[in-house]
């Protein structure tokens, strides 16, 4: 697979998720402050993932889940 290629597929995944993450927290009409302190990050930090700008790690996927009270997997469910 061409480098290019790999760097869009990594794009997208993080789009998508960001986008999730971002549909989840409004559901639940918290605010990505909000948000942040239930999962214990910094709340510009939630912006970056919901943005793409951030790779994020599995801890932390793990801790924003379950601050939305969501599996591992609804979040990474297309």
């Amino acid at each position: 697979m061409h480098i290019l290629q790999l760097a869009i597929m990594k794009q997208d995944i993080l789009i998508k998720f960001g986008e999730r993450v971002r549909k989840e927290r409004t559901k639940l009409g918290l605010s990505q402050e909000e948000l942040a302190a239930r999962a214990g990050v910094h709340r510009t930090y939630i912006g970056m993932i919901e943005r793409a700008e951030k790779n994020i790690t599995l801890q932390n996927i793990e801790r924003i889940a379950k601050s939305l009270k969501l599996e591992v997997k609804d979040l990474l469910d297309n």
